[in-house]
């Protein structure tokens, strides 16, 4: 196993968050972007080097140095926008209709319960999720305990392994955090497991936005229950869970930590590049994910934003990202270059060591080895210090 960095400390949470400020943000800059045009035509937008994220385009189409959190900022509102060009763009507030939470089943687990649920994440559309919750907190007496989003990888049982019932142990994360003393909740990922929301006709442009959008009103969730510390979680996923632990902390900064475990490398170097899986309905551009990325097929360095720039949007987080060296579907030498990119962002917010990659020597999988590590990462983010 390789460990390239270690873990800091993390700053104060961003207050009062709602994706309508992550709408704002963009629509203030399609708006500066008009004025411009109505002035001297906008300038030419250009593709920055991922490998340097410190340089951004100015309002004069000039680059520039990444010298302030500000300059960085600029950056970051320009990568927003490209993303969510792709994969939609988050809703208004206004879609956030009442929770509505159900309780389907219930299971006494000794340490702590199992809840099967259901909630209305939006008009028209309930999301099935498992709530694990400590014994501990059900009683009337109960304080505040930590709570973490817990992510599945692709599987056709949903979440179910990641909370115990199923034979691999290494993605059995859910549970053992639930042991731990976590409140945790796993919810099912548009698709699989038997939810089946229709995406076109409830108006999403792909199964990633939608994801993002159900995993942010987990938070809500968790955010609305008594027994919880609201407004400050982890997320944690492997594979698929993996790149969506860091989809949902890149739009809502409730995230104050993240655990990926082979989730991500560069779209240049997923599965070697090779152009038959960046057709549509194959790899990343199944409707399920992004099915407008099947248009950069043979262009695959043109695509307008990247997971150098996504984990970069992370800082000052503590962030594990956690690449098997035989990881058969992502590139560990890509989250190299990935994590040496992003580094000097975190080191822009005075959080260098707050980014680390391991490798472990294992395929594609959520190492027993690691659960402890990632765990220990959580509980220092989450559970007051004594």
């Amino acid at each position: 196993m390789r460990l390239l960095a270690s873990r800091s400390s993390f700053g104060n949470r961003i207050a009062g968050f709602t994706f309508g400020l992550l709408l704002l943000l963009i629509a203030v800059g399609a708006a500066a972007e008009t004025e411009v045009d109505n002035k001297s035509g906008p300038p030419p937008i250009r593709q920055l080097p991922r490998e340097n994220l410190l340089l951004f385009q100015d309002a004069d189409g000039q680059v520039q140095p990444v010298k302030t959190k500000a300059d960085w900022e600029l950056r970051k509102q320009k990568t927003l926008q490209s993303m969510t060009a792709l994969i939609g763009a988050p809703p208004s507030d206004e879609r956030r209709c009442p929770l509505d939470v159900k309780v389907e089943s219930e299971t006494d687990m000794g340490s702590y319960v199992r809840r099967r649920i259901t909630f209305q994440s939006e008009s028209g559309c309930r999301t099935p999720a498992f709530l694990l919750i400590p014994q501990g907190a059900l009683q009337e007496s109960a304080g505040k305990f930590p709570a973490v989003l817990a992510l599945h990888p692709t599987h056709s049982q949903g979440p179910k392994e990641m909370v115990g019932l199923g034979e691999s142990r290494e993605r059995m994360y859910a549970k053992e955090l639930a042991e731990r003393g976590y409140v945790v909740i796993a919810p099912y990922y548009p698709t699989l497991g038997g939810y089946q929301p229709d995406l076109k006709q409830l108006g999403w442009e792909s199964g990633t936005m939608k994801s993002i959008w159900d995993n942010s009103r987990c938070l809500d969730l968790l955010d609305s229950l008594p027994y919880v510390q609201s407004g400050k979680y982890a997320a944690i996923g492997h594979s698929l869970g993996g790149h969506n632990s860091v989809f949902i902390a890149t739009f809502d900064p409730r995230i104050a930590a993240v655990i990926s475990c082979c989730g991500l490398d560069s779209f240049v170097d997923y599965k070697a590049g090779d152009p038959g899986n960046w057709e549509h309905g194959r790899g990343w551009c199944q409707d399920r994910y992004v099915p407008k990325l099947a248009a950069y097929q043979g262009r695959l360095q043109e695509i307008p934003f990247d997971f150098y720039e996504l984990v970069a949007m992370l800082a000052p987080r503590p962030t594990m990202i956690i690449a098997p060296l035989r990881d058969s579907n992502f590139q560990p030498d890509s989250v190299d270059r990935i994590a040496a990119a992003a580094r000097p962002v975190f080191g822009l917010h005075g959080a260098a060591d707050n980014l680390q990659v391991v490798h472990p020597d294992t395929e594609h999988t959520f190492p027993m080895e690691m659960h402890e590590p990632a765990y220990r990462l959580i509980d220092r983010v989450l559970k007051p210090k004594s």
